[in-house]
């Protein structure tokens, strides 16, 4: 039996917590095998490593550097160590992943920047709010100064900023002369929604240092460090070594980022985990006592559930975070993994326990 008769003939998934509980695309493993075999140099100086790097270069139409670590808090937190010194301010929505769910690794790796909250609806920074904060007390040896700001796309609750918000984010970036991060653990589930370029969603909008993720969509582990800004490179080599993230066996996670790029792979990922969280929505609608929680855009899916419902589908075994936000309040995440069958088991199950 080959692998994907084998997932069509698996039992229902139960798990929605995160795209962090799939598994890796046989691509991915394939591509670990496969470079298995023989010799090939160590800390980045094999010829798969080099491949990547033509890749991307390639794929986003620009000169740039890549930097393969094997984790989004690696890349998020290096890449914003060498846009900011310890005296300064990194500025990012209140939701955003750098701020909750990195035990301080951006201020850690930096020395000391703060990390500055500017709010904004749908998990996104308000533009008009940054274009005020990036010039507060400039030049004031009293207080941290204004260093970059780091966006995240798409968002940690599925929203996505278009390409005039990049624009004017870039703008306003560039007007106050400070550095722009994005946070692209999911930017395939953003790109493949926009229909745009990667280009466009990136160095074109003013991103000069691009975490992009690979984990949640298909990789085993590894995340690219992409510099559009090439003079932030020298830096960047020195910290990751020290930070402990340069591999002396770096092709496994060249490997691994060579086929999820490779036939469009992780296009085709996103567009499945994409697809599933609308599957999902569409079905939620129609079930009686549900509120689907904003405009879902990606493969992450906010609603409120009614008590006894939730407590329903916990009992039959479903796993999802609740009440983590607010009362009521669930959400699911769908991956490249996630198949019809498991929404419409979910669903099934959701609609006998609301009647």
């Amino acid at each position: 039996m080959d692998v994907q008769q084998a997932l069509f003939d698996a039992r229902p998934e139960l798990g929605f917590s995160s795209d962090n509980i799939a598994g890796a695309a046989p691509e991915i493993i394939a591509a670990i095998a496969g470079c298995n075999a023989g010799q090939a140099n160590p800390y980045g100086g094999d010829d798969g490593t080099q491949r990547v790097r033509q890749q991307l270069c390639e794929l986003f139409e620009h000169e740039l550097d890549v930097f393969l670590v094997p984790t989004g808090t690696a890349a998020n937190a290096l890449c914003l160590s060498t846009m900011s010194p310890p005296w300064g301010s990194v500025f990012c929505h209140p939701g955003s992943h750098i701020n909750n769910d990195e035990c301080g690794a951006p201020e850690f790796f930096s020395h000391g920047a703060k990390v500055v909250t500017v709010d904004g609806p749908s998990s996104k920074i308000d533009v008009e709010q940054l274009a005020r904060a990036v010039r507060v007390k400039v030049g004031d040896v009293h207080a941290t100064q204004p260093a970059c700001v780091s966006i995240t796309q798409s968002t940690e609750v599925g929203s996505i900023y278009s390409l005039d918000e990049l624009g004017a984010i870039g703008e306003v970036c560039r007007s106050a002369r400070v550095g722009l991060h994005m946070d692209g653990s999911r930017f395939a589930n953003a790109l493949v929604t926009l229909g745009c370029s990667p280009a466009e969603m990136s160095w074109k909008a003013g991103v000069q240092a691009l975490s992009l993720g690979a984990t949640k969509n298909g990789a085993l582990g590894v995340e690219a460090i992409v510099l559009f800004d090439r003079q932030l490179s020298a830096s960047m080599g020195f910290r990751r070594k020290r930070a402990g993230h340069l591999f002396s066996k770096m092709r496994f996670l060249a490997a691994q980022m060579e086929a999820y790029l490779q036939q469009d792979l992780w296009l085709r990922n996103a567009q499945q985990a994409n697809g599933m969280a609308q599957r999902l929505v569409q079905g939620l609608q129609r079930i009686p006592g549900v509120e689907i929680l904003g405009d879902i855009q990606a493969n992450i899916v906010f609603c409120r559930l009614p008590a006894a419902l939730t407590a329903g589908l916990l009992a039959a075994g479903f796993v999802f975070y609740h009440d983590r936000w607010a009362p009521g309040v669930v959400r699911f995440v769908t991956s490249f993994a996630t198949r019809a069958a498991d929404i419409d088991n979910l669903l099934a199950h959701a609609r006998r326990l609301a009647a």
